[in-house]
């Protein structure tokens, strides 16, 4: 499907007939795997189709609160909150959570279970990357939003050693010959800046957060001078002193939150997510609270991370995840738009009669998710956002924050049933 000038009549009768997100993303992004996802819908490729919720078109994915700027973080409820512990059953001391029901907005219910411990976010921490890249094109171009797309799509990023090492698999496609293949990202390959952005989201790389990251730092060093030279980025990497460049680093990922009303004591990007990039800029600790992460959705969806414009990609991004994971996995979720970010970090140590496995450490085991829930998509009769970090040993924290997105979404269809 093309948006032929019938079409685009048509759209005047049916707002976001036509340029659909994710489905036709790829004609406003130039991100191709979108262009992928649509051919595969469209039945001109083989692939695996995308659940009901995953279908809203690029007018349906926008931000709820725009017009309750001013709320803010309640006290939480006690009732809701005991319904919420309870759900977590005899592990409830291992997880940390926050639940912000907006179904009725005018009445908000907010939940909060260990709401101010901190954690490592693991790729949680990739939002703060993509806060980043968007405070740094607001600041070059303040009232510029063409200026904005046209850097995000037009921006050419070449990895280099700085995506040394992951493993995380990205989907490339090509248009010309109608090919794909899910591979990691190799030094060499090339591709925009809204792709890399996509890339770090979508597929959760660490390689394409640690070259977004890069990026972000040349944006911030040479604002409106951005897209700069190879060369020009590879000296400055090479003769600017390590001192320098951690401080960059920090300005780059931290600044933003704080300019953004969040507090750096309870959410913190601090460094890159590769090896490579950590020994070329060494960073500091990263961690997150369910509050502040809560704090940063609530923020997201009154557009005011950044701007209003910024928000709105964020939460698109969000939205492009390029297969539902954890607890975005729940069935229960299928026919709701879900935005959406996890990440995890487990470590084993020898334990008789204990086999070390995927999200199932022993000594250590965290799993990390923030939530938007729009269900169903199409009419949003269920509004609510999660955060949540656990640290539950020896169990499949994957298939953990499944099952509890199920019960949390039960529960507040109960709530909201008539």
């Amino acid at each position: 499907m093309r948006c032929t000038p019938w079409i685009l009549l048509a759209t005047l009768l049916t707002p976001g007939a036509c340029f659909g997100y994710p489905i036709f993303g790829s004609e406003s992004t130039g991100i191709k795997r979108l262009e992928h996802v649509r051919l595969v819908q469209e039945g001109q490729v083989a692939g695996r189709g995308i659940l009901a919720g995953q279908q809203l078109t690029l007018q349906q994915v926008d931000l709820r609160l725009l017009h309750q700027r001013d709320m803010e973080l309640s006290p939480a409820n006690s009732e809701f909150t005991a319904e919420i512990k309870h759900l977590l059953g005899d592990d409830a001391d291992r997880y940390a959570m926050a639940v912000l029901d907006l179904s009725d907005v005018e009445h908000p219910r907010y939940a909060e279970h260990n709401g101010s411990v901190a954690q490592n976010p693991g790729s949680v921490g990739k939002i703060v990357v993509a806060t980043a890249v968007f405070q740094a094109l607001a600041d070059a171009y303040p009232e510029d939003l063409d200026s904005r797309r046209r850097v995000l799509r037009e921006t050419v990023v070449t990895a280099d050693d700085f995506i040394l090492h992951d493993g995380h698999k990205v989907f490339f496609w090509n248009p010309q010959n109608r090919q794909g293949a899910h591979r990691p990202i190799q030094i060499g390959n090339r591709a925009s800046l809204w792709e890399f952005l996509d890339w770090m989201l979508s597929a959760s790389s660490n390689a394409a957060a640690s070259a977004t990251i890069k990026q972000a730092m040349l944006l911030v060093r040479f604002g409106r001078g951005y897209p700069v030279e190879p060369e020009i980025s590879q000296r400055f990497f090479a003769h600017v002193p390590q001192s320098e460049l951690s401080a960059l680093l920090a300005k780059t990922l931290q600044t933003p939150l704080l300019r953004n009303g969040l507090d750096l004591n309870a959410l913190r990007q601090g460094s890159f997510f590769t090896a490579t990039g950590n020994r070329k800029v060494p960073g500091t600790r990263s961690y997150a609270t369910p509050r502040e992460l809560m704090a940063y959705l609530l923020r997201l969806e009154q557009g005011r991370i950044v701007d209003e414009f910024s928000s709105r990609e964020i939460k698109r991004l969000l939205y492009m995840t390029e297969r539902r994971i954890r607890y975005a996995s729940s069935p229960a979720l299928q026919d709701a738009a879900v935005y959406f970010k996890s990440g995890s970090l487990y470590r084993c140590q020898p334990e008789s009669g204990f086999e070390c496995r995927k999200y199932h450490g022993n000594k250590l085991n965290l799993m990390n998710s923030v939530a938007i829930i729009e269900s169903p998509a199409t009419d949003r009769r269920l509004y609510y956002l999660v955060t949540l970090v656990s640290n539950v040993l020896r169990k499949n924290s994957a298939v953990d924050h499944q099952t509890l997105a199920t019960r949390i979404h039960r529960l507040i269809e109960a709530v909201h049933k008539k």
